[in-house]
């Protein structure tokens, strides 16, 4: 007899830098800027400062220029 598939579960992280804490187990967090799920084993860019998630490079440096235009 097989088991039940697992529901996969939305985790709730704290980003610190290098690692993340998980706060609340879970299969994936979401890209803030696509929304995309990101399986926690895939998981390589976060904000520490924003506590976000981000499915790739490219996202996520476009989420930094978008919060910090009025550095300069």
């Amino acid at each position: 007899m097989n088991p039940l598939p697992r529901p996969h579960r939305e985790a709730v992280l704290r980003y610190d830098t290098p690692d993340f804490d998980i706060l609340q187990p879970g299969d994936f967090v979401r890209c803030a800027v696509s929304d995309r799920p990101i399986p926690l084993d895939r998981l390589a860019y976060w904000s520490v400062e924003l506590q976000e998630a981000y499915a790739s490079a490219e996202l996520m440096t476009r989420r930094w220029v978008e919060t910090h235009k009025g550095d300069a």
